[in-house]
């Protein structure tokens, strides 16, 4: 095939959206945990928590990283419009993650001041979701452009619906962290785990659905791409599967299954994901730039293709591998 024939900004629309779920996906079962880390009792619940995610944490951001920068490579228009919009959102998410990462590492390291790092757990945690959810938010309520840039004030980002998306992930993050927990803790621990993925699996319902009823009324052409014909034939599978899968998670919970819980969860995720990219198609910023209008030149992308076909297999080859090393139950003890 011709390479002028290959539509290189769907490929790399693809690999950028690829990246940000598998980061929603690895990163959000640990945010989680540093959510619902309050409720743990001190002691064995907590360790159990923290050494479930402590082989694989640490890497989980190379996928944030990935679609970051695809963002920037492969789209420099939609990064230079997006990124003023949301600084301090990105700014707040970055001090979480770094908050978090020291906390993590320092919480085996010094006993004495043991609360103090727990709590910079959960803050970190809790910020770094609740920046992410209202990231979101303020792309699909819309972001004013004015001469292929940033046209709106410093503030454009709160909203009522940036603050119900922000709410609704630190939600859906804690329902993620209680499954793992099921899957990978034992005892008490386990047993806490599943009442907080009851909790939260109908907090992350109800949030479903204020997203999902909120977002369409945003703009036309929200309402457009859901609810016209013949669109309305293809996006009324989302809802429908969503609700198949919340009733999927309803009966491994009643069964006591440990890991089809969190695997019901990342698929709810995954509806979610589908009714964004529904709601957004083909723009990368909302009604305003399409993905071939932000694109990078044709060379460009073309070559950083190459890149990407040998390095998303060694990320995706070393990511399998670490989890199937560390597969099996947490123990109690401290990692070094």
């Amino acid at each position: 095939m011709s390479a002028s024939l290959i539509d290189l900004p769907m490929i790399w629309a693809a690999i950028i959206a690829f990246a940000v779920f598998a980061y929603v996906v690895m990163d959000g079962f640990d945010l989680g945990i540093g959510i619902l880390f309050p409720v743990f009792a001190v002691g064995e619940e907590r360790d159990q928590a923290m050494n479930s995610i402590a082989p694989v944490w640490d890497g989980n951001e190379t996928w944030l990283v990935l679609g970051g920068g695809g963002l920037f490579a492969a789209f420099p228009l939609a990064f230079a419009i997006i990124m003023p919009a949301v600084y301090p959102l990105v700014i707040a998410m970055l001090l979480g993650l770094v908050f978090r990462g020291v906390a993590f590492e320092f919480r085996f390291r010094d006993p004495s001041h043991r609360p103090y790092w727990d709590a910079a757990f959960t803050i970190g945690s809790v910020v770094a979701a609740f920046a992410q959810g209202m990231i979101l938010g303020a792309l699909l309520q819309g972001i004013a452009v004015e001469n292929r840039a940033y046209g709106g004030g410093w503030l454009d980002w709160l909203s009522p619906f940036s603050l119900l998306t922000g709410v609704s992930t630190v939600i859906g993050y804690a329902l993620l962290g209680a499954t793992w927990l099921i899957w990978k803790t034992e005892g008490r621990a386990q047993e806490h785990a599943r009442r907080l993925a009851w909790t939260s699996f109908i907090g992350t319902l109800i949030a479903i659905l204020a997203v999902s009823l909120a977002t369409p009324f945003l703009a036309y052409g929200y309402y457009q791409r859901w609810f016209t014909f013949p669109n309305v034939l293809v996006t009324a599978q989302v809802p429908l599967l969503t609700a198949i899968l919340a009733a999927m998670f309803w009966l491994a919970m009643r069964r006591q299954h440990e890991s089809w819980p969190f695997f019901l969860a990342l698929a709810l995720f995954l509806m979610c994901f589908a009714g964004l990219g529904v709601s957004m198609y083909p723009y990368v910023v909302p009604d305003k730039v399409t993905i071939w209008d932000a694109a990078a030149p044709h060379r460009s992308q073309s070559f950083m293709l190459v890149g990407v076909v040998i390095i998303l297999p060694l990320i995706l080859a070393y990511t399998s591998w670490a989890y199937w090393v560390f597969r099996g139950k947490a123990g109690t003890e401290g990692y070094h």
